[in-house]
């Protein structure tokens, strides 16, 4: 990998909490409840699994007792997703992913644990969707893994109405991601992480993998010494 440790490292900084997303409304509690029930509902009660495509495969937060290396078509990551807070700013705005529609996603499902599935479940939905906006960025993809094909939830996976999202050059990407920070960390910081653990995995995303040479390149320019 061209992004390092040591590349990342200069772009973590401290930068102070400003709150909830710009132009976004906080989920209120009941809403969250009816997302719950909507969900379980759908599952029809029986295995609850979760496909993983970023921050999820290396700190998934739940109980799970088993896992599998999987594939969603019609489906792709991308950081698509523009973001003033968590890893960003309201003077360093940055991008974290989404799937968008097109080609194939390869990612890890996991099955939540039966004992602590309800808990679990909602604890992970307030984790992922904190905002009504992006409520119906929850969504059941079809994953084809060894052992068969799985029916998992996904989040972030957005369609054209949603315009929260947005595709852009690979070397336009890199230059936002470079330099963006917030309170949760720098999104260098999540390519970074995502590329190392998709490796892991022995899984090469063809796009990751170019972005987080661009964004080696941008880092260096960004924190060289004068």
């Amino acid at each position: 990998m061209a992004l390092t440790p040591d590349l990342v490292a200069p772009t973590i900084r401290p930068v102070p909490d400003e709150g909830p997303e710009p132009r976004w409304t906080p989920l209120p509690k009941a809403e969250l409840d009816a997302l719950v029930e909507r969900v379980e509902a759908e599952s029809g009660r029986g295995p609850i699994w979760i496909f993983a495509y970023g921050s999820l495969i290396w700190n998934p937060e739940f109980q799970f007792d088993a896992r599998e290396v999987g594939t969603v078509f019609g489906w792709l990551r991308a950081f698509s997703l523009h973001i003033e807070r968590w890893r960003a700013s309201t003077e360093q705005p940055g991008l974290m992913m989404a799937l968008e529609r097109g080609g194939r996603c390869d990612g890890v499902v996991f099955r939540i644990a039966y004992s602590k599935r309800q808990n679990d479940l909602r604890t992970l939905l307030a984790r992922e969707i904190r905002y009504r906006e992006v409520v119906d960025m929850v969504r059941w993809v079809r994953v084809r893994t060894e052992s068969g094909e799985r029916k998992a939830l996904t989040f972030w996976a957005s369609t054209p109405r949603h315009q929260l999202t947005d595709r852009m050059p690979l070397a336009e990407a890199a230059s936002i991601i470079a330099a963006a920070c917030g309170p949760a960390g720098s999104c260098a910081q999540y390519l970074y992480n995502t590329v190392l653990h998709l490796e892991a995995e022995g899984i090469r995303d063809r796009n990751l993998w170019r972005l987080q040479q661009l964004v080696a390149e941008e880092i260096r320019c960004l924190f060289a010494s004068p």
